[in-house]
This record gives C-alpha cells, sequence and structure tokens, in this order.
C-alpha cells in the first residue's frame, strides 16, 4: 500500500500531508454532458423551463460545487481557488455541453474541483428540466487537461 498516498501505515484512509510541497500555479479543465430531447434543449436555449435560466443557475451551481469540493470528496484538500469558469455548448440537437476550468496558485491540484463543477453544473441541468424530461442522461464527465505539480502536464488524447 506504499504506493498509495492515501494510505496510512496501517493500511487506512489519510489525507495527504502537503505541507512539504512548493506553491504552483495549478488548472484543470473538466467536461461533462447532458443528452436530452431536441425540445428540452430547445427549450432551455430558449428560456422556457419554468424554474428560470437553467444555464445561469447551472453555471453558479459549478462555481459553487468546484469552491466545496473538500466538502463532498473526503481526502480532498480545501483549496483557494483563484478562478473558476464554468462554459457551455451543443451539437444543436440534443447534447449540452459543459466544460469547467478551474485555477489555484497551491500545493496540490485542482482535477477534483474541475470534475466537481463540471458535475454539478450537469446535476443542476437535470434538476431544472427534470419536470420535462426525466430520462436524461449525464457523462460521460472527464479531466480534459491539467497543468502544475510534480506529475506534470496532463491533456486528454482526443481520439480515444
Amino acid at each position: 500500500m506504499e504506493n498509495f498516498t492515501h494510505f496510512n501505515e496501517q493500511g487506512r484512509a489519510r489525507m495527504v500531508d502537503i505541507s512539504g510541497k512548493d506553491l504552483t500555479v495549478r488548472t484543470a479543465a473538466a467536461v461533462s454532458k447532458v443528452v436530452m430531447h431536441p425540445d428540452t434543449l430547445k427549450a432551455i436555449k430558449q428560456g422556457g423551463i419554468s424554474k428560470g435560466d437553467v444555464l445561469a443557475v447551472a453555471q453558479i451551481a459549478g462555481i459553487q460545487g468546484a469552491k466545496r469540493t473538500s466538502d463532498w470528496i473526503p481526502m480532498c484538500h480545501p483549496l483557494p481557488l483563484t478562478g473558476v469558469n464554468i462554459t457551455f455548448g451543443d451539437n444543436e440537437e440534443d447534447e449540452l455541453y459543459i466544460r469547467a476550468e478551474v485555477k489555484t496558485e497551491g500545493k496540490t491540484g485542482v482535477e477534483m474541483e474541475a470534475l466537481t463543477a463540471a458535475s454539478a453544473a450537469a446535476l443542476t441541468v437535470y434538476d431544472m428540466c427534470k419536470a420535462l424530461q426525466k430520462d436524461m442522461i449525464i457523462g460521460p464527465t472527464l479531466l480534459e487537461s491539467k497543468t502544475g505539480g510534480k506529475n506534470g502536464d496532463f491533456v486528454r488524447d482526443q481520439n480515444k
């Protein structure tokens, strides 16, 4: 178990000690999508959802999710985020795309914050539109890229 940093000498879970690590700029981007009926996507884009502006609320939920990741994921450190940006796109048919970009200057990465932000935004889209359609599909949700830290940069191979 010595290769897994989230286990102590007894094999039990622990929060990794990052006190000796250097402060560096860390970024991460994650994406998710929500697949829905074309009429649902059209209603979102035209402001026809009775609960309000779906994308505005999902954007705030994504930002809030990034900021509160350590409340959701037990071994995550609370991080002072320096930026969170949530953007949306669609295929003009039945897929809504969500991209979350997170940045900090810290001792640990923000991959989990980006993934949580994308997930929170997608879940909010579902919540706001479930009266119109209950069989929406969320996902996949995945890390697109990350920079900084001792393990270096990562960019997902888009061909896989």
